[in-house]
């Protein structure tokens, strides 16, 4: 089955963004976040791209992976 990139619903702090790349890539969703807090406090462009995925990434429709 084909491996598709949605929002979590179950592993979600905000809008379930990181928590649905840590279940892509098969990460720990920590490690996530805090690459995601790096971004922002560099140069702000991970809130930039955090808003896009927000807005892009569709919510996982059956709930889990």
């Amino acid at each position: 089955m084909k491996k598709r990139l949605y929002r979590s619903t179950q592993d979600k702090k905000l809008a379930g963004v990181c928590g649905g790349l840590a279940e892509y890539f098969g990460v720990d969703s920590t490690l996530i976040r805090v690459a995601a807090v790096l971004l922002i406090a560099a140069d702000g462009i991970g809130l930039i791209a955090y808003l896009l995925a927000w807005i892009i990434m569709p919510v996982n429709p059956g709930g889990q992976v």
